[in-house]
């Protein structure tokens, strides 16, 4: 481990924060650009780790209301039904996520033009729903039916493919299914919390036998960045895309995505 390895580190913490809660792809952002700084992590868990960070930031933006959740739990049907609806979106991707990780660790993680390509397509899609004139049948995610949060839940499950993006895929999911731009940004906040603790408790599992503790330093230092980073996009999103939409983060998209192409048609 060198000064020059913490300081990528803290490059990829940074870059996973700000693009871990809106729909861009944080995981497609860092992939690439651990490719051209030629950052390697022990198989492939550092990006999956420093996720960590940005869990522990949404849960303490949203710690007042998971408490507050908690003490009604077992008596508020409201309460029971939208957990349940949250449990059940996160569902799908469990299952998929554990099927298959072994093939997205080692071959969709490892193919840089993949995650591109997806990056330009998401742009698309994120633009063309943005601009559609629909009208939406729910404003308050809390309120979501447990059918509109399963069907959420399944939309999460092409962000198995990185670059695609989990939130974007139940952004998009959600605004097609008649809620409006808050509520399906709020819900994918809610829908973050299992999913991506759960993919760092089965994704630190599996690679338990070959980090180190070398690798304490590094994945350490991501994991501060992604916090703080993290921490100032939950606080501010929701009052951003309920005034502007998706437009910026559709063009992001496809600006990272066409620069990512050229760059690895010109370098590899």
């Amino acid at each position: 481990m060198d000064h020059q390895t913490i300081v990528e580190a803290l490059l990829l913490g940074l870059l996973e924060g700000l693009t871990e809660f809106i729909p861009v792809s944080s995981t497609g952002h860092i992939l690439l650009a651990g490719h051209f700084l030629g950052f390697e992590s022990t198989g492939k868990a550092f990006e999956v780790l420093i996720q960590l960070g940005a869990i522990l930031a949404i849960l303490s933006v949203y710690s007042a209301k998971i408490i507050h959740m908690l003490v009604d739990l077992p008596r508020d049907r409201a309460t029971q039904r939208f957990v349940a609806g949250v449990l059940l979106a996160f569902l799908p991707a469990a299952v998929i996520g554990a099927l298959a990780h072994g093939f997205i660790k080692t071959v969709l993680f490892e193919t840089p033009k993949l995650i591109c390509i997806m990056l330009i397509l998401g742009g698309f899609v994120l633009l063309y729903v943005d601009r559609l004139k629909l009208t939406p049948r729910y404003t308050n995610c809390g309120q979501f039916p447990i059918s509109l949060c399963f069907k959420i839940g399944l939309f999460q499950c092409l962000a198995m493919i990185p670059g695609t993006s989990r939130s974007g895929a139940t952004i998009v999911g959600a605004l097609l299914m008649g809620a409006d731009k808050r509520s399906a940004a709020e819900f994918s906040f809610w829908l973050a919390m299992p999913t991506m603790a759960g993919a760092f408790a089965y994704d630190l599992m599996k690679n338990r036998d070959i980090l180190s503790a070398a690798d304490l330093p590094i994945i350490g230092a991501g994991f501060v960045a992604a916090f703080v980073a993290a921490l100032i996009v939950v606080r501010s999103l929701l009052a951003y895309v309920s005034r502007h939409g998706f437009a910026l983060f559709a063009w992001w998209r496809l600006v990272v995505g066409s620069v990512g192409l050229i760059a690895l048609y010109v370098f590899g």
